[in-house]
């Protein structure tokens, strides 16, 4: 297979894919003729080619795919204005704690955010596919731990964890994940039944690793969702 005739099939399996295409993928899809450096010098021409259009090629958490540019989107909104599902202040909250401090247990949020979680909340990032369960820790109660999925990397259009928001201050931090965020999962409107935004306010140092050993204050409720 000449690479002219790979690039085409390639550029085909990639506008075609529902999901982002994993390297492995190209391998079979090719027939293992061309090697993984070809394969990477064909990704690189086809961004070169797509530069000047309105979709891109981009390489995300599980592998890659072509997206509209940000600029698109308010045109792209025309034909589907309905609005995606709205996340609470509470929910982006937990999940940037998540992100940050990962691997973290329920009770590692609740100190931070000084608010009891709802399980809903957990439980709806976790629907969502961005958080899971990844073991537990090794404590009194053995609480499970979570942390973010290459799915969460995906929605994000990232490729891994240091592509987050630099970290700064816990509210600066905090800010630019959730504008990070709300660039494809807006906020609750004003007014609306939000919890707390107890993140903000934490005395917390982002740099230091999260005490297995502490035990969180007595929190206060969570609005129910």
């Amino acid at each position: 297979m000449n690479t002219a005739d790979a690039k085409r099939i390639l550029e085909t399996a990639l506008i075609c894919a529902q999901q982002p295409m994993a390297p492995r993928d190209m391998k079979v899809l090719l027939g293992d003729e061309l090697a993984t450096s070809t394969i990477e010098t064909l990704l690189s021409e086809l961004q070169t080619d797509w530069s000047e259009r309105g979709v891109e090629l981009v390489s995300v958490a599980t592998g890659w795919r072509f997206q509209s540019r940000p600029e698109m989107q308010p045109y792209l909104d025309r034909l589907h204005p309905e609005k995606p599902p709205r996340y609470t202040r509470a929910t982006l909250e937990t999940l940037a704690i998540v992100a940050y401090k990962q691997p973290v247990t329920r009770g590692d949020i609740e100190t931070i955010r000084g608010v009891t979680v709802n399980s809903l909340t957990l439980k709806q990032l976790e629907d969502r596919g961005w958080i899971e369960e990844i073991g537990h820790r090794d404590t009194v109660g053995r609480p499970a731990l979570f942390a973010t999925t290459r799915h969460f990397l995906d929605d994000l259009g990232l490729h891994s964890l240091d592509q987050l928001p630099l970290l700064a201050s816990p509210p600066q931090s905090t800010d630019a994940l959730e504008s990070l965020l709300e660039q494809k999962l807006p906020l609750s409107a004003p007014g609306s039944n939000t919890a707390d935004t107890g993140l903000g306010n934490a005395e917390l140092n982002w740099s230091d690793e999260t005490n297995p050993g502490m035990s969180p204050p007595a929190p206060t409720p969570e609005d129910t969702p």
